[in-house]
């Protein structure tokens, strides 16, 4: 049987280890096969022409092949768009990274979930600061929903009673969408709950998800945060504990 082989898939490298002294182990994200891994065979040599191209956060178009769980690279060309980003922009990229690492199983593809991390890498990547907080909480309520583990943000999980406009409700795991009370600084209200799911319906669009996470993400953040850490299994991500300990030196 021949080998499979797949060319120009676009793809970013979402983590990278050492295989051996001139060779790496990649894992990618791509667009028409999900998270994969990849054998860089002699990239680490000063030669290698993959060397100063397989970065993170890096669009990529790439060739690979094999029958093996573990894929080998055969080409590498860099998209251009955006160069990388630093600082705070950086980690958010790295955690989004981390993001997919964690939840998304081996070869299972996701395009449109693909096609919005490549617009939020952009986002983060330019100088567009003020949205950063928004792009990640549109990036998070997207995966959730794309992987199944978003509840539905119009009615009381446990109940499903619909939600009353003014009444404040919290995201928990296991628990879903629950009432509590205005005091809860991370709550929000029913018509607001309402509004995101009407923009996460079917024909979703990123730009409507990110423009009604515009004016929610600070209330968003703890929520989603305690879910998402819930469903990788962890207290806090190797990020997001990064940058405490960053902000704490």
């Amino acid at each position: 049987m021949a080998t499979k082989r797949i060319t120009e898939e676009p793809a970013y490298v979402l983590h990278r280890h050492d295989w051996s002294e001139t060779s790496l182990i990649l894992e990618v994200f791509t667009r028409h096969h999900g998270r994969i891994a990849l054998v860089a065979k002699g990239v680490k040599r000063p030669s290698s022409s993959f060397r100063p191209i397989l970065l993170p956060l890096q669009p990529l178009h790439l060739a690979f092949g094999g029958d093996a769980e573990i894929k080998t690279l055969k080409a590498a060309e860099w998209q251009g768009g955006h160069v990388m980003p630093t600082g705070d922009a950086l980690m958010s990229g790295y955690y989004l990274n981390e993001l997919l690492m964690r939840l998304l199983a081996r070869e299972d593809p996701h395009p449109f979930l693909f096609d919005v991390y490549a617009k939020v890498v952009q986002l983060i990547a330019s100088e567009h600061g003020e949205v950063l907080e928004a792009a990640l909480r549109a990036f998070e309520l997207l995966l959730l929903r794309e992987i199944g583990l978003l509840p539905l943000l119009d009615a009381q999980t446990m109940t499903l009673l619909s939600l009353h406009p003014e009444e404040h409700y919290t995201l928990v795991p296991e628990g879903g969408l629950r009432q509590t009370n205005e005091a809860d600084r991370s709550s929000l209200r029913g018509s607001k709950w309402t509004g995101l799911q009407e923009v996460l319906g079917e024909r979703v669009s990123f730009i409507e998800v990110l423009r009604a996470c515009a004016g929610v993400s600070g209330a968003l953040k703890p929520q989603l945060r305690t879910l998402l850490n819930y469903h990788c299994g962890v207290p806090t991500l190797r990020t997001r504990q990064m940058m405490i300990d960053l902000q704490s030196l």
